[in-house]
């Protein structure tokens, strides 16, 4: 799906496509994002559909006629069908909930005629059933009933059903865009004023994933200046509008790629979002780290830095400066070949190493690959079995190389710790190195490693082996992908990444799985009280 943007400084119209579904346009306030979006839509015409939770609770803005008000079409042509549905109100969201009732009761009167010749007939779904069974996962225990041609709610624990006007602003907001994107004509362009407006940050991230997944059809163009939102769209485009001219009708704005994330620019406003912030390494555009960490950790702002070193530095400076932002931060780096001391002396410095040799590994721990078989419907066992044999042979394969490769980090590093102290002349340091060979005994520690690797493969030891493994090509080797029913590892992780952002149980598990080897929970990291999370 391709959208041809408003003209920029040099007059120029650029294209930009689609791919992912979504486009988030952000700017500050008076930055002229809302004329930017007016501008789009104008140009889209029927192909535009427009929300507003804003006007739909409070009414119209004055911001012309060009905007496609799509809600009131319906609302009126409804009225033009049947007067009888007519209500004294002006306001988009009992517009919505009119429709609704009037969708359900000519599906009732079709049901009855068709039941009259056919006894086999059946009650097709309507609109209001997918409102219900979204409102009960957004909120759960809350109900949503019909009576006497009203439409009421209940909340857990509460006897008495109300109607949608003692609704908080919160639940109007929520009730009103799960209704309305179901009128979004097929293939439309779904454009959304402030998505956030109204709404909690854990309801509007829920809500709109749900939203997302109810129009696979439609893309999604948000304009917004709630960076914490903004973070919380993951694989989808940006653009940035920095400032608008109003006298050549041109804006100032950045088109930044799919998946490359914000640029530095923009990302120190998150600081006004108030949530910590998680380190990565990788890039935003091609690392597995920035597409799978955002969704199992969606509590924190994840920013990827690029190096391991980059970023334990940051870590170190971000939280030395925390007088500033007041925001705490924590690191994730691959365990690569580092040892236990080295994996303790990171972790106290808020820095996560992971319980898998690297980040490719976590897609192969043994609970995600049963919640993908799952989900797949595979049958979980079966494909975890020929996995791990897999896995294992190649170890077995690997063994001796992977200890060399081992040994050669720990060398390394003692080598870089002995030689820090201070030598009074090139003798001394030459004598030194004479007996270091000697003192750091590399064929003894090559051996020792040879020994626990074939203890591992000896007893099936599948978590220590892929503690250890550090193979790139593990992932395809295995064939989980294809065990699983997907044409190759592209696509298994593209499978994991759809279902973290659903509300299934494979999602559960999938993320439970991912930070237990991470040997903390969620809420040590957030500062609160919690049992200890997995021994490591």
């Amino acid at each position: 799906m391709k959208i041809l943007l408003p003209p920029n400084r040099q007059n120029s119209r650029k294209e930009l496509e689609l791919s992912s579904r979504q486009l988030l346009i952000i700017g500050a306030n008076g930055a002229g994002k809302t004329r930017f979006t007016d501008y789009l839509v104008s140009d889209l015409k029927e192909r535009a559909f427009c929300l507003s939770a804003l006007e739909a609770l409070y009414g119209d803005s004055n911001r012309g006629n060009h905007r496609e008000e799509s809600i009131d079409r319906f609302y009126d042509d409804m009225v033009a069908k049947s007067a009888m549905f007519h209500i004294d109100s002006n306001i988009k969201a009992e517009k919505l909930v009119a429709l609704l009732l009037y969708d359900e009761i000519v599906n009732l009167i079709r049901y009855k005629v068709q039941y009259s010749a056919d006894s086999n007939a059946k009650l097709t779904p309507t609109r209001l059933d997918q409102v219900i069974k979204s409102w009960q996962k957004l909120f759960p225990g809350n109900k949503i009933l019909v009576e006497e041609g009203k439409l009421l709610f209940q909340r857990e624990g509460d006897d008495d059903p109300y109607m949608s006007k003692r609704l908080s602003d919160g639940e109007k907001t929520v009730l009103f865009y799960l209704g309305s994107v179901l009128y979004a004509p097929k293939n439309s362009i779904i454009f959304v004023d402030s998505p956030s407006m109204f709404l909690h940050s854990a309801v509007s991230t829920a809500l709109w994933n749900e939203i997302e997944n109810m129009r696979p059809d439609c893309a999604f163009v948000y304009t917004t200046h709630d960076l914490e939102f903004a973070v919380s769209r993951t694989d989808t485009s940006v653009v940035w509008v920095r400032d608008y001219d109003a006298l050549a009708n041109q804006w100032n704005y950045s088109i930044l790629e799919e998946n490359t994330g914000l640029p530095d620019g923009v990302y120190l406003s998150i600081i006004g979002a108030r949530k910590p912030v998680l380190f990565i390494e990788g890039d935003s555009q091609h690392s597995i780290d920035s597409k799978l960490y955002p969704l199992i950790f969606p509590e924190f702002t994840v920013k990827p830095l690029g190096s391991c070193n980059k970023v334990i530095e940051t870590v170190r400076t971000f939280n030395d400066q925390s007088s500033f932002h007041h925001l705490d931060s924590y690191g994730i780096v691959d365990r690569d070949r580092r040892d236990v001391k080295e994996v303790e002396y990171l972790r106290n410095k808020k820095i996560l190493v992971p319980d898998v040799a690297e980040v490719e590994n976590l897609l192969i721990l043994e609970d995600v690959v049963k919640a993908v078989a799952e989900y797949c419907g595979k049958k979980p066992e079966k494909v975890f079995y020929h996995v791990r044999k897999q896995i294992l042979s190649l170890f077995k394969s690997q063994l001796k190389e992977q200890a060399l490769q081992h040994t050669r980090h720990r060398v390394k590093r003692t080598v870089e710790y002995r030689i820090d102290k201070r030598f009074s002349r090139i003798g001394e340091l030459e004598d030194y190195l004479a007996d270091l060979v000697n003192e750091i005994n590399p064929g003894g520690i090559y051996n020792q490693l040879c020994k626990e690797f074939n203890d591992y493969y000896a007893k099936s030891d599948y978590a220590s082996v892929i503690r250890v493994f550090n193979e790139k090509t593990m992932l395809n080797y295995c064939g989980v992908a294809q065990l699983c029913g997907l044409n190759n590892p592209d696509g298994y992780l593209r499978q994991i990444l759809n279902i973290l952002k659903k509300d299934c149980p494979q999602a559960v598990k999938i993320r439970k799985a991912v930070t237990e080897v991470f040997c903390i929970t969620k809420k040590e990291m957030l500062g609160q009280k919690s049992k200890k999370g997995k021994k490591c």
